[in-house]
């Protein structure tokens, strides 16, 4: 899928009028079957351009083009068609606690499903094989009979993003996805995801806060402070010197730590757009 930003704007609905807006007039341009990384310090604007590019959140000004259409434009069932093709990975995967882990992965498929579908697969799931697939490249295939309340929090992430191997997506959007991983478990993460990105022809965008992974393993990286494109930049280009302007004052974050109110329990994780039919 082909990302097209154009003068882009974006203000939080609950945001004060005199507040800042969260992304300040972006212009991006995401190839077909792109992987690239977004980078910055907290309340740089990254998971507000998720929710953008996931037609979560509306741009304020400016243009949003998925694969040429302008999806605010289009109607209700032809947005929902869209959204159908559109993988929205928070970093706290919205997983309902007294859930098996096989019903939660199988979610991935919801926006392809009908709703009797939908239904019965909530008592019943179906092609197991291929949910025990998905969780086996995380390291999750013992897991598939889980309680999801009986997960750790890396377990959980690994859940959620096993969930993309399922889904119908042509675009995978995935906020802080190794927030909760070792670095042994984040780089097996990255090398699947990446691998199977790769191998489905779909446009992979994701936030780090792992600036060294970002680095090393994704081709363009896309630095961002204060709602604004500081620079879009092959990963090897991208110089020291650049980092520290762009993590001036959070020189802790450079390091790999997440600020403490940036990763919520997951007894508190804040609600998410669900992109389901």
């Amino acid at each position: 899928m082909a990302l097209t930003l154009e003068n882009v704007s974006a203000r939080h609905p609950q945001a004060s009028s005199g507040q800042a807006a969260a992304l300040q007039s972006l212009d991006l341009q995401i190839a077909p079957g792109e992987q690239l990384a977004v980078i910055g310090p907290s309340g740089a604007g990254k998971t507000t351009l998720l929710q953008l590019l996931g037609c979560a959140l509306r741009p304020a000004t400016g243009r949003l083009l998925l694969d040429g259409q302008q999806p605010w434009t289009l109607s209700a069932a032809e947005l929902r068609r869209l959204r159908a093709y559109l993988f929205l990975a928070p970093q706290v995967p919205p997983l309902p606690p007294r859930q098996r882990v096989v019903t939660a992965v199988l979610a991935g498929r919801l926006p392809a499903m009908g709703a009797i579908e939908s239904l019965l697969s909530l008592f019943k799931p179906q092609d197991i094989p291929a949910v025990f697939e998905a969780l086996e490249r995380f390291d999750l295939g013992d897991k598939l009979f889980q309680r999801v309340d009986r997960l750790s929090g890396g377990e959980r992430q690994r859940v959620g993003l096993a969930r993309a191997m399922l889904a119908p997506a042509r675009l995978w959007l995935l906020d802080e996805p190794l927030s909760s991983l070792d670095p042994t478990r984040a780089r097996q993460a990255v090398s699947v995801l990446r691998e199977q990105a790769a191998a489905r022809g779909v446009t992979l965008v994701t936030t780090l806060h792992q600036v060294e992974v970002a680095l090393q393993q994704f081709p363009r990286v896309i630095g961002m402070r204060d709602g604004r494109l500081m620079f879009d930049l092959p990963a090897d280009q991208v110089s020291p010197e650049r980092l520290a302007r762009l993590y001036e004052q959070h020189e802790q974050e450079l390091h790999g730590a997440a600020p403490a109110d940036d990763i919520p329990p997951l007894a508190q994780a804040m609600p998410v757009v669900m992109q389901c039919r």
